[in-house]
């Protein structure tokens, strides 16, 4: 049992235990692997509540159990847009709190992008950069950050191929 002012322990969460988080969490992650492809998969924490009333909290973390933001909402282990919505908050607030960068990034502007539902799916929103021709867009769905263009970028090393 943990004292007064001990933080509680945190477990692992096992993949099948909630299996909507953990289709959510395979989209997150292959967004997470098109974009910062040098870093390992989020995965989902469960963290013991403070009042002895309540269940176990959820979170997700990087490879290394840090995590940062609030708990998923409980409902979300029931209905999958929920469970969409949830992790993807989670992984976005977690990604930019601990690693202390925007993320996901619009390859067209530069700029932080975040979910929203567009044509009955979540989805990367960018807000553009207010000039003509850069409006605010749609970037991708989430989990389908893989499947676009990486623009050039002369600042990044590049990969020796032969």
């Amino acid at each position: 049992m943990n004292g007064f002012f001990d933080p509680p322990e945190p477990r692992r969460v096992p993949p099948g235990e909630y299996p909507l988080r953990d289709e959510a969490l395979d989209l997150v992650n292959r967004d997470l692997a098109a974009t910062l492809p040098d870093r390992k998969p989020l995965r989902p924490q469960g963290v013991p509540s403070f009042h002895e009333d309540e269940s176990e909290h959820v979170c997700v973390t990087l490879a290394n159990g840090d995590w940062h933001g609030d708990f998923m909402d409980p409902d979300s282990a029931y209905d999958p847009a929920l469970a969409l919505a949830a992790v993807t908050d989670a992984a976005q607030e977690t990604v930019a709190e601990c690693l202390w960068q925007a993320w996901p990034v619009c390859g067209e502007h530069g700029l932080g992008m975040h979910p929203r539902e567009a044509d009955g799916r979540l989805s990367w929103w960018c807000a553009g950069n207010g000039l003509p021709g850069g409006p605010a867009h749609i970037r991708a769905a989430v989990g389908g950050l893989d499947g676009l263009p990486h623009p050039y970028r002369p600042e990044r090393k590049r990969r020796r191929t032969g």
